[in-house]
């Protein structure tokens, strides 16, 4: 009987541990506040966003394709680096795009307390707002893991998680050529979706080369880009 018992418990703690795992991945549910991978809406419009960094190597890169384009992209930015690259950051500002907080480094923030949660996304805050940026700022945890503290600690701040439903994956295959990743991301937009994402380090080469095929094939199919507060205002979400 002893060893029943052990065997219920053995299965129940792994199915704990599995079910948690999928909550901490899930890019469409959280235990609280407000998550918004995409938003359902009747236009052609798309979020175009991108993580991490700011790195003063690639971020002109990023800027020079979204200005030729004219379009607007929303940048979530890690607050340590962010906090290192004032130039950077001011650079994104400047050329009126949004800035979203990625937290202070790029950790899961799983197994994270509440008091270092709201450290770190109020470190974030600060310096973006250092730059002169006083628009909205939304919040995408890295890799988009979170579980119950996390979101918590959101929900009490009155903070929207934004994560995605267009993913390439282009941080997996760092030799694709530009075009197979821009066909890719193209195939899965929807109206208001929001894509992501990851230009911002040497090995985002192909991404970099990308955007510019993303933006001319998604606008050849009538889609116009927003940012991120301009898609969720089509919602009526708080910022």
């Amino acid at each position: 009987m002893k060893n029943f018992f052990l065997l219920v418990a053995g299965v129940a703690l792994l199915a704990a541990l599995i079910a948690g795992r999928a909550l901490s991945k899930s890019e469409t549910y959280q235990t609280f506040g407000t998550l918004v991978p995409r938003v359902e809406v009747s236009e052609r419009v798309v979020a175009l966003t991108f993580d991490d960094g700011p790195t003063a190597r690639h971020t002109p890169a990023v800027l020079d394709a979204l200005s030729k384009a004219d379009v607007t992209a929303t940048f979530y930015l890690n607050g340590q680096p962010a906090s290192q690259e004032p130039e950077t950051l001011k650079a994104i500002v400047t050329a009126g795009h949004e800035i979203g907080n990625h937290a202070w480094h790029h950790d899961r923030l799983v197994l994270i307390t509440p008091w270092r949660a709201r450290r770190g996304i109020t470190q974030t805050d600060a310096a973006i707002r250092a730059s002169g940026y006083d628009g909205p700022i939304t919040f995408r945890p890295p890799y988009g893991a979170k579980l119950v503290v996390l979101p918590w600690v959101l929900s009490r701040m009155e903070r929207v998680t934004v994560t995605w439903d267009v993913a390439p994956e282009d941080w997996g295959n760092l030799d694709e050529p530009a075009g197979a990743l821009a066909a890719r991301t193209i195939a899965q937009v929807r109206p208001g979706s929001i894509i992501i994402l990851h230009p911002m380090f040497d090995s985002g080469a192909s991404t970099r080369a990308a955007i510019p095929l993303i933006i001319a094939g998604l606008q050849a199919e009538g889609y116009i880009f927003v940012s991120v507060s301009e898609l969720l205002a089509r919602r009526g979400d708080p910022m």
